[in-house]
């Protein structure tokens, strides 16, 4: 398998070259209140395509097999976006690199909307850089995505772990916002503090949907890939295989329709538990079985 070695660099004010120290990843408690679950889910045909019209009463929510009580469904299309575009540079995809922001530009201009949505910008490399923090400044976002430089290991699972906790987390209620992190790499990580594991544990704590852009373009499925379908799989998100680079702006538009096209319930868990732990969740439809929904496989509860 061949392995690209990403990295994320500033541009200074200046314009000077020099790196600036990496986001420091702070060991600090976690706390959630999750007296109330919220599920941001997707419905397609088996074509793809979006089904938007369907109602409170199509949907089931299961805990260990008891049926959940739905407090609010809506068929959510406004929701003000956060999004966290987390992007992995290298010195093997160099030949594809501009048009890998190219890309990522095109998607932030149709996407956000002027003092409703923010973005914030993270590359990484050895560790996460903060490239621009959550606006809703394209020009920023633009400056932020131009500067990128290739360059050191690669610790994917501390920049979504950055992420989903510095950033996609504070802003509250949870289920005010439609969070969102789009991850473009090859899925390796050589150099994180945190585990694949515990990054996904703080986009769930985040309500978070992972997207996935991988960056091989060998048509052989690598332990990179897996991780992206996997860490994406698990938040009910896609992963997407652009084997050409004409194919980046698709995904990242297939992204875009995502957003605009989900439904979101809120519940509150019966019996209710304060365990810290985790706890799956089911979401059918009670017909029409030739539906596919994709939501996130479950919460973890706060501890008392």
């Amino acid at each position: 398998m061949k392995h690209w070695i990403a990295a994320a660099l500033f541009a200074t004010l200046a314009g000077a070259q020099q790196k600036p120290p990496p986001t420091e990843v702070v060991d600090r408690p976690i706390t959630v209140d999750v007296e109330r679950v919220n599920l941001l889910y997707t419905v397609t045909d088996k074509k793809g395509r979006f089904v938007t019209d369907l109602k409170k009463e199509d949907f089931s929510v299961l805990e260990r097999k008891k049926e959940q009580q739905i407090m609010e469904f809506t068929a959510e299309s406004d929701l003000p976006l956060r999004l966290a575009i987390l992007i992995d540079t290298s010195n093997s995809v160099r030949d594809r690199f501009k048009f890998q922001q190219e890309a990522a530009l095109e998607f932030i201009r149709n996407v956000l909307r002027p003092k409703q949505d923010k973005a914030t910008v993270i590359g990484f490399d050895t560790a996460s850089e903060l490239i621009s923090d959550l606006t809703d400044d394209v020009e920023k976002l633009e400056k932020g995505i131009r500067s990128l430089r290739p360059g050191g290991g690669t610790a994917l699972y501390d920049a979504v772990f950055f992420a989903a906790r510095d950033k996609l987390m504070q802003e509250a209620p949870l289920h005010k916002f439609r969070r969102a992190m789009i991850i473009v790499g090859d899925g390796d990580d050589n150099n994180s503090r945190y585990s694949r594991d515990q990054s996904l544990e703080m986009a769930q704590k985040a309500d978070t949907v992972i997207y996935t852009i991988s960056t091989n373009i060998t048509r052989q499925e690598s332990d990179g890939d897996k991780i992206l379908k996997y860490l994406a799989g698990e938040t009910g998100g896609l992963s997407f295989f652009p084997f050409k680079v004409t194919d980046l702006t698709q995904s990242f538009e297939n992204i875009s329709n995502e957003l605009r096209h989900q439904y979101s319930l809120l519940y509150k868990p019966e019996p209710f538990q304060r365990d810290g732990l985790f706890h799956p969740v089911e979401l059918k439809l009670k017909s029409r079985k030739n539906l596919i929904v994709r939501a996130r496989r479950g919460y973890f509860a706060p501890k008392m």
